[in-house]
Formats: structure tokens, C-alpha cells, sequence
């Protein structure tokens, strides 16, 4: 599990050589409008700069997007299986791995011009198929407790809701990007929460699962909230 720490701090060290290097460089494969990002485009950026090189490897091998969609889901119940099992430090790295996996399948399939309809929907589509596997398995993990539990079901309809809001908006003619807690920040909650909680628990002497809980009881509050103002949203520019 060290490796694993270490990975991280040599991910966020290099930050700074972004920053100074490499900030600025255009992006081909960029989304024009991806919608908000609540940490900002230079987090957003960096990471695309970070995930490059393994963009490239797969490039060269001739990885086709579907391959990194299918890695996604599988990554997505494989935390959820490590989340049930009480292993949530390996379900949280298993998130985050799912959440890399997501974003590659759509910068190569840019690279390779192979962005069209039909990999649109398989990724959104997939895209909710590992985030119900992680949520089950989290469901599992807190099913003792009927409040915990009360939360991540919550927290999973929450997440539903805002992907549903914004493909029936956009089917409509309207697309909505707004809100706070997109699937990038659900990912980085669940996932450092799932990362960090052993340590923490252990460190404040708190039950095991407590940090992770209250990141859940986050993402809830935040999925609902903008799965709400997207309705509204969507609904006046509908009028």
C-alpha cells in the first residue's frame, strides 16, 4: 500500500512542473465546454497532461475506446466488490482507476476519430453501470446501519438523477452542464474518501467507514441538489 502512496505523492509533485512547463500547451483533444469543474480547469488540465503518456502507449497499441469503457465498469465493481468486503482503501484506488479509465476511452477516441453517437452512448450509458457496481458495494458495506444506508442509496439516485437530467435535456435541445457535483467530483469523493478513511479512522480513533460516510453523506446532499437545480434549469430555458 505504500507504492500506492507514493504514486499519488509523485502524481500531485508534479503539478508544479506543470505549471511551469506545460500549462499553457494547446489541447487537441479537449472538449470546448465540458461544463464546470469544481476545482478548477488547471486540475482538470493537469491531469489530461499526466494521463498522457498512457494515452499514447494506447495509441500506439491501437486501444480501441470500448477497451477502456469495458476497464471502466470493471473497475467500478471491482470497488464495489473490495467496498463490501471491507477492503475500502483498494475500493477507493479501484474508483479512481475507473474514473482515469472514463476519461481516456474519450481523448482516444478523439485521437483516432472514432467520436461519434453510438461510443457517446456506450460511455455514458457504461458510466452508470460501474458507478451502480461501487454503489452497491458501498450499500453492503453500511446495510447495519438503516441511516448510512438511507444516505448511500441517496447518494446513488442523486448521482442517477443528475446524468438523467442531463440526457433527457439534451434530448430535448438543451444541454446542461451546470451543478456542483458532477461525475468527476462524485469520483474524487468517494475515491480519496475510500483511499484515505483507514488512515484517518485510525488516526482520530473514529469507527472504520466514518470518513467515507460522511464524503457519501457529501455527495447526497450535492447530487440532489444539483439534480434539482437542473431541473428547474432545464425547465425555464424548455419555456
Amino acid at each position: 500500500m505504500a507504492v500506492l502512496f507514493g504514486i499519488l505523492a509523485f502524481a500531485f509533485g508534479t503539478m508544479p512542473i506543470y505549471a511551469v512547463v506545460a500549462r499553457t500547451r494547446s489541447d487537441a483533444h479537449e472538449i470546448a465546454d465540458r461544463g464546470g469543474f469544481v476545482l478548477g480547469g488547471f486540475v482538470r488540465s493537469w491531469f489530461y497532461w499526466f494521463i498522457w503518456p498512457i494515452e499514447r502507449v494506447s495509441l500506439l497499441l491501437g486501444l480501441s475506446p470500448t477497451a477502456y469503457n469495458i476497464t471502466g465498469v470493471l473497475c467500478g465493481c471491482t470497488a464495489g466488490i473490495c467496498f463490501a468486503t471491507g477492503r475500502v482503501n483498494l475500493g477507493g484506488w479501484f474508483v479512481l482507476l475507473g474514473g482515469a479509465a472514463d476519461v481516456l476511452d474519450g481523448r482516444i477516441a478523439r485521437a483516432r476519430g472514432l467520436a461519434n453517437e453510438t461510443g457517446a452512448f456506450l460511455d455514458s450509458t457504461l458510466d452508470r453501470f460501474a458507478e451502480v457496481g461501487a454503489f452497491v458495494g458501498l450499500a453492503v458495506m453500511y446495510m447495519e446501519s438503516a441511516s448510512q444506508l438511507a444516505v448511500v442509496v441517496t447518494a446513488l439516485g442523486g448521482s442517477l438523477l443528475v446524468s438523467y437530467a442531463r440526457a433527457r435535456g439534451e434530448s430535448l435541445g438543451v444541454v446542461a452542464k451546470v451543478g456542483v457535483m458532477q461525475r468527476a467530483e462524485r469520483l474524487l469523493l468517494v475515491g480519496f474518501g475510500g483511499i484515505f478513511d483507514p488512515a484517518v479512522t485510525a488516526w482520530q480513533g473514529w469507527t472504520p467507514g466514518t470518513l467515507l460516510f460522511w464524503l457519501l453523506a457529501l455527495v447526497a446532499a450535492g447530487t440532489v441538489a444539483t439534480a434539482l437545480y437542473r431541473t428547474v434549469w432545464i425547465a425555464q430555458r424548455l419555456d
